[in-house]
């Protein structure tokens, strides 16, 4: 809380005009151009490492970074809310899903969520059952990590699956006018990969795979 604290008011002695200008601007509305969805864990900082500015990512964090999938149940789901919200009145050109590695909420799945002694999260963390029973089953990205990692990563894919389940997502995709991508931190190296459909891997994101993202995401969706 200290910290905290201190970062306030460090914030508000450091701040330029040019920030300031920034916030007048954004406090008559914003126009992000990305749902950006994340997992609560506080490793995870995607404005640090994506350096974005306010303003830049609508961004909706979570344990574990899950999508209930759509329902006639899920109406009063937050998750559902804010996918919704993103595309009808933000109109949202792209949606991220982004893992990370050493994710608490995978390891809980792989230890098993009925050992937790917490029912809100063992009800929370069944959307992500799937992604540990393709694991188990012999699906994997990266069979060279460690199982937790490798349920994290296939846990991308499977929210992505979830997130097309909405019928205003599919339409919209049908229309070439949203995408979604699947995105996977590595916390010890600092290193942000996108996973690639056609080699079915997470690859770094570097200079190589920056330039091959953006000439695909150049082509305007709306």
């Amino acid at each position: 809380m200290k910290k905290l604290i201190q970062g306030i008011v460090d914030f508000r002695k450091n701040l330029t005009e040019e920030s300031r200008a920034l916030f007048a601007k954004l406090a008559l509305g914003q126009k992000p151009d990305t749902l950006f969805i994340a997992c609560s864990d506080s490793r995870v900082v995607p404005n640090l490492f994506a350096s974005t500015n306010p303003g830049d990512l609508f961004v909706l964090r979570n344990i574990g970074n899950l999508i209930p999938p759509f329902s006639s149940s899920c109406l009063e789901n937050s998750a559902a809310a804010v996918i919704e919200f993103s595309i009808s009145s933000l109109n949202v050109s792209d949606i991220i899903v982004c893992g990370h590695s050493e994710c608490a909420a995978m390891q809980a799945l792989a230890q098993g969520i009925d050992t937790l002694s917490c029912p809100h999260l063992e009800a929370w963390l069944k959307y992500g059952k799937e992604s540990l029973e393709k694991v188990r089953n012999g699906f994997t990205i990266d069979p060279s990590l460690s199982e937790q990692n490798q349920i994290s990563q296939v846990n991308v894919l499977q929210q992505m699956h979830h997130i097309k389940s909405f019928p205003f997502i599919r339409e919209r995709l049908k229309e070439k006018q949203v995408r979604v991508h699947g995105w996977w931190f590595d916390i010890a190296q600092a290193d942000v990969y996108c996973y690639e459909q056609d080699v079915n891997k997470f690859v770094l994101i570097d200079d190589k795979e920056a330039k091959r993202i953006l000439e695909a995401v150049s082509k305007p969706t709306h």
